[in-house]
């Protein structure tokens, strides 16, 4: 009988991520990667379940030829490359899309009104998209969003105090990264059930960084808003800002929009601040002065957060680190709980220096959990392909 296998996809403007699963009831991955560099000179990086990661130079590639080049080498290698389901990280669902959702065109053509919304992310998750359906002509492909998990925050949370009528065209906040909570609450009910039913704090801290109150597992709050430059300042985007610097920007350095967003989007957060760079391991060996305020400056920010969050929730039972970050900055997790004692949270530095699952040392758990947002996507595939 044909073991058929599913595919899950990010894309961005320059990389895919990518993961293969043979399709199961709960799937494991069979082999992850991402291919580099696309339009450049371009790489396939593949780390089988069962093997040595291996890199592979492609050359001068576009979107559809990646993955092309993914279904030689990665999927067809695990089996006979049968592909039942392609599953794709969409980074706005806006209103509308609260659940994984089949993709047709009718479903693209409402995604493509969102790209204002996340220009840095929506416009290359729909060219995989269109170059999957190209490639994989046969198989199903689903939608899944990072915005759906916050979409019952209380309303005070998602308005801003503008006219009401913005709200109404939905100028509001939407939050993001919530495949990767949503891993991450279910993870608590397996590992920490009596942790998953409280007031939790999850910081998903890497390039892009956000921070989610969650209460029974469901969104309270989140740091990002309207778009993914609200919150924490991240690799390259700059975190919160006073709306009052965009009108400064505009009408006295007579900047465009344009110029604008690629200061905002690319130019900021760590790497603007450092004048260094936004990998948070580089500034972490730089003796450099700027990079330790970069790094200053981004822990500043998660403590603050941790408090307004606390303050949201009445509370808290538990912090998560997770992200790239989150789960392998000991010197990171070490310096937001630091002085946090009034809030149960203190951390062991033993257990912090090994990326134990938990690290504290106090009354309050703080754990730290590698995320899994593909997985969360391979689960949904196997809930919308038809049965057997």
């Amino acid at each position: 009988m044909t073991t058929q296998r599913l595919l899950v996809l990010n894309a961005g403007s320059s990389s895919i991520k990518f993961a293969v699963y043979e399709r199961a009831p709960d799937p494991g991955a069979l082999v992850t990667g991402q291919v580099e560099n696309i339009t450049a000179a371009a790489r396939l990086i593949m780390r089988p379940a069962d093997g040595k990661a291996e890199t592979i130079a492609l050359g001068q590639t576009d979107h559809v030829a990646a993955l092309q080049e993914i279904m030689t080498h990665a999927v067809i290698p695990t089996g006979d490359g049968a592909i039942a389901g392609v599953g794709h990280r969409i980074a706005h669902g806006g209103l509308e899309f609260t659940e994984p959702t089949r993709i047709d065109e009718t479903v693209v053509a409402k995604l493509k009104t969102l790209e204002p919304l996340a220009p840095l992310h929506q416009p290359h998750n729909l060219a995989a998209v269109a170059a999957s359906h190209r490639v994989f002509p046969d198989a199903v492909q689903i939608a899944c969003f990072d915005t759906a998990f916050h979409r019952g925050h209380p309303w005070v949370n998602d308005t801003f105090a503008i006219p009401r009528s913005y709200y109404d065209k939905g100028v509001r906040r939407y939050g993001f990264h919530g495949l990767s909570y949503d891993y991450v609450t279910d993870k608590l009910q397996s590992i920490a059930p009596d942790i998953a039913t409280g007031r939790v704090i999850i910081a998903h801290l890497g390039n892009g960084a956000s921070m989610c109150a969650v209460k029974d597992g469901r969104s309270i709050a989140s740091t990002m808003g309207f778009s993914a430059l609200d919150g924490l300042p991240m690799g390259t985007r700059c975190g919160q800002l006073d709306p009052g610097v965009l009108l400064y920007l505009l009408e006295h350095e007579g900047m465009s929009t344009a110029e604008i967003t690629a200061l905002l989007y690319k130019e900021s957060g760590l790497k603007g601040i450092s004048c260094l760079s936004n990998d948070m391991r580089e500034l972490e060996a730089s003796s450099d002065p700027a990079a330790k305020e970069a790094i200053d400056y981004f822990v500043f920010r998660i403590r603050r957060e941790v408090g307004a969050m606390a303050a949201v929730l009445g509370g808290i039972d538990a912090i998560v680190f997770c992200g790239g970050i989150g789960e392998n900055s000991a010197t990171i997790r070490a310096n937001v709980c630091e002085d946090m004692d009034w809030l149960g949270l203190q951390v062991d530095a033993s257990a912090n220096a090994k990326n134990a699952l938990r690290i504290n040392a106090g009354t309050v758990p703080i754990l730290v959990i590698p995320t899994d947002e593909e997985r969360v996507i391979a689960r949904a595939l196997v809930a919308a392909l038809p049965s057997d």
